[in-house]
This record gives structure tokens, sequence and C-alpha cells, in this order.
């Protein structure tokens, strides 16, 4: 197979199999001869660089040569340096208004009291601090598939738990998204009920997240601490015995036909390779294109990997503030790198650059085709609620854990995450697609593999047929088709919210 040159001013093109030494390959209207081993997903250099000069990919610049680099040669860490991303703004130029889709798509959800809508229907035991987690997770494990069989409705039990709620200040930035995240969950749509739990002395106290929660129906919300019931043994016991109060009133819930406006879905990629802004980002991004036009919401995150591509989606931003209330964030996770002793290139990743990826500049190109095309309607805060529809943005961490979790916490209720190295990452309550970037890779985990991104590499499907696909298989998740991480079992330890501050 040729290498793919993705724009005609490129000086690299992406290897699609190995490439051996001494091997003649077609690349455009030429022909190369590979200088050394070139393995699948990486770069080959398409015409000479010299030292100092950008080296470009996607029509952009993902880094400088560090050294001359001559057609043939691998192109990677050991001739590319990074460089500052230098990108120039012109916010709204590229904006246009969403074209609204005639015929409209529906699936299968559970409409709640407050006009949401849930693709699941749990039942959650959140832990307001580290404390009371043990208590969580004791309760979850009593009511197993066994234990639910009698609630077919009910998909599940789960302990929220995390690392937090004291040894922090009592008010500032690091309280406030700890509960903030800790709210989103407790209210979220795919939790038909809900239990908090906590110990009573720490500083995010069960109060403090109570009151401002939005009603559910009666019996379905319930509040505890460890050391008001008299310890562990009966808090445990306590809490039980309201699970086994909301289970028949849980049970009621059913699915009903509802419009496609009320799916929420999170962008994820995490594992990425040289291949992942060739084939399941931008596939991805086309079915976003497609939920958009049908009322839908996606939300792009992972600010660390929009660096260096920040200025792609500030021309698309709804409004001057809007793409400013990005270029903010971006200047101030610089900060945050700077003061930490570190930089914005400590991403990618080893697995990253042992799939093919050089710079951050080169990861975040790639990353921001999950965004497809539309405007840029909004940008929030760690696990804000998200209330605009069509593309939004959420400043997150790169680490994906982290970075859903806000995605959650701001009211996604489901999740599209695109692996080339192959995360096997779950998110409950929330379902998480696995979307791979190369055939290979599905095949090999295949039981954790929802959906081929691969057959763009082999020229199986264009970019628009398996987008098609794709949200076909987001509808139908929606509507309660189990992913392969929910098969599994996957979901229950991956709750990390974004921790700011000092630890006491």
């Amino acid at each position: 197979m040729t290498p793919i040159l993705l724009h005609p001013q490129d000086s690299v093109a992406v290897a699609q199999q190995a490439v051996a030494a001494g091997q003649t390959i077609a690349v455009g209207d030429g022909h190369i001869t590979a200088q050394q081993d070139i393995p699948a997903g990486h770069k080959i250099a398409v015409r000479p660089v010299a030292a100092g000069q950008a080296v470009r990919k996607y029509g952009q610049t993902i880094g400088v040569a560090s050294q001359p680099i001559a057609p043939g040669q691998h192109v990677h860490t050991h001739n590319v340096a990074m460089v500052s991303s230098q990108a120039q703004h012109h916010f709204g130029a590229d904006y246009q208004p969403t074209q609204v889709a005639t015929q409209p798509l529906t699936f299968q959800g559970y409409g709640r009291a407050d006009g949401r809508v849930g693709t699941r229907n749990y039942i959650g035991l959140i832990s307001s601090v580290n404390c009371s987690a043990t208590v969580c997770r004791h309760v979850a494990q009593a009511f197993d598939e066994a234990a639910l069989q009698a609630f077919p409705n009910v998909d599940g039990v789960v302990a929220i738990t995390h690392g937090q709620g004291c040894g922090m200040a009592g008010s500032g930035e690091s309280l406030d998204v700890l509960q903030r995240t800790l709210r989103g969950y407790a209210e979220h749509p795919n939790f038909v009920g809900v239990i908090v739990i906590g110990l009573g002395c720490e500083v995010n106290q069960v109060s403090s997240l109570v009151q401002p929660l939005r009603q559910r129906g009666d019996g379905l919300f319930a509040a505890l601490t460890i050391q008001d019931k008299g310890g562990t043994r009966a808090a445990i016991d306590e809490a039980k015995a309201l699970v086994r109060a909301m289970l028949p009133l849980a049970n009621q819930a059913q699915r009903s036909t509802v419009d496609a406006r009320h799916l929420c879905v999170g962008l994820q990629c995490g594992g990425s390779d040289g291949y992942s802004g060739i084939s399941a980002n931008p596939v991805l991004g086309a079915a976003v294109d497609l939920l958009v036009q049908h009322g839908g919401t996606a939300i792009l995150s992972e600010t660390p990997e929009v660096y260096g591509a920040e200025h792609l989606l500030t021309s698309r931003a709804a409004s001057p503030a809007v793409g400013q209330a990005l270029v903010d964030r971006i200047h101030w996770w610089e900060d945050y790198a700077r003061q930490h002793g570190g930089d914005m290139d400590n991403n990618p990743s080893p697995g990253n650059k042992a799939g093919g990826i050089t710079t951050i500049l080169e990861k975040s190109l790639g990353a921001v085709a999950k965004a497809g095309s539309t405007g840029l309607m909004a940008v929030y805060p760690y696990a804000a609620p998200v209330q605009a529809q069509g593309l939004v943005f959420m400043d997150t961490p790169g680490y994906d854990p982290v970075s859903a979790t806000g995605q959650v916490a701001g009211g996604a209720n489901l999740i599209c995450f695109t692996t080339g190295r192959g995360s096997t990452y779950g998110c409950k309550p929330t379902p998480s697609l696995k979307l791979a970037t190369n055939t290979p890779l599905f095949e090999r985990m295949r039981l954790d593999m929802d959906f081929n991104a691969g057959t763009i590499i082999t020229g199986e499907q264009t970019i628009a047929q398996a987008a098609h696909d794709l949200l076909q298989l987001m509808l139908d998740t929606a509507s309660g088709h189990k992913t392969c991480s929910e098969l599994h079992g996957l979901g229950d330890n991956e709750f990390v919210p974004w921790q700011l501050g000092a630890v006491m």
C-alpha cells in the first residue's frame, strides 16, 4: 500500500504498512526509496527538509527539523523538535450556522422528570469523601446481577468513589471542582436514583452536595453519614435498605422514543497512533456533524491535546467571546505546565510515540478532527453543566479518565473513544464506545473494540459511509445496545475527578 499524503504541501506521508529500508514506494506522482525501516503508522519524508525548517502534516506545522531530513528518511523524535504553538486566531472567520436536518432521528431513552433523557437506568451510590468509599462499594457489591434479576429495567447499582473530599481547603477552586463534579453525577439522567454517603466530619460535607440538587421522584434520593448512623456496618445496612426500597421504583422506568437532540456525546481519544487523525477521529467528527444537524450535542475536551490546533476551533467560534474563552484556557495550561516544571510537549505518551506520533502539535491536529466541522457554540469549565446544543468545548486535562469524568458530570450520556493502541475504557453510568483506528488492532482486540475505522485506511469505506454507520451505532447504544466495556463489566473504577490545589 502506498503511504498516505494528507496534503499537497506536506513534507511527510504516513506508512499504511511497514516499509523496509531500500524499498521503493509510490507517493503522489513520484516514487521514493526508503532510507530506513518505516514502521506502520509512522512518517516518511517525501521532500527535503532543512534543519530548522517546519515539518508539515495535515497541511500544518507539527514541529521543526532538528537536523537535515532527506526524502525517504524516517521522520520521528530523532529528527523533529517541538515548537511552541504559533497559531493565528481569526475568531469566527469560518463559522457557519448548522444546516438543520429535515429527517428526524430518534433513539429509545429514559425520559426524566426534569426533561432530560438517560441512556441507562442505574442507581448511584456517591461518596462525598474517600472515607465513605468502602461503604459505597460494599453496598454496590451486594446488588450483583443475581440480586437484580427481579428488576430487569435496572442496569445496576454503581459506587462512585474517589480519593478526595478532605485534607483540602474548605473553599476555593479545588473544592468547587470536586463538588461540581459530584453534583453532576448526582443529577445525571443515567441515574434513576441516588444515595449520597459521607463520613460526617469531612471538608466536603454531604449537606453542601445535597442542597443544590435537582429534585428526583419520591423515594429516589437519600443521603446519610457513617457517623450519624453509628458506624460502618450500620451505614452499610441502612444504605442497602434504601437501595432495596428504590429498586421497584427504578424498575418502573421505561424506554420511549425520543429525539436525537437529547443525545450528548463526550469525545475522547486515548492510546492514539499515527492513524488516529486519518481514520477514527475524522469518522467520529463526521458522525458528530450529523448528530449536530439533528440537534444533538458533542463535547470536545482534553485542552492540552488541542494545543497547536486551537486555531482550527476558534475560527469556527460562534462569537469572539467563545473563541477568546478557548484561547484563555490554552494560556492557563501553558502557565500551569511552567509552574510545575513541565511543558506542553510532555504529551504524547510513550505509546503514542510508538504508534508514530512525534509531537503534541501532531497529536492535537489529529485530535481536533473528532470535533467535525460545525460551529463551536460554547466553552465550559471542567464538569460544568452543558446547556448549549451543538459542538461545545470543556476544559479538561488530557488524561482520559479525568477528562471523561468531567464530560459525564457535564451531562454526557454517551462516550465515543477513539484508540490506536487499544484502550479498554469503561465509564459507568455512561456507556463508552471504543473506535479502533486500524483493522489489525480491531482484529487483535475484537472483544474490546466496538467499531472499526480501519476501513478508511484500507479504502473499504469513505469517511462519510463509516460516519453513517457510527451514528447508527451511537443511536443503538443510546437505546440500550451494550458496549464491549459494559459486557466486560468495566466502568466501576474510572471516576477520577480533576484534583487541583494543595493536599493539606
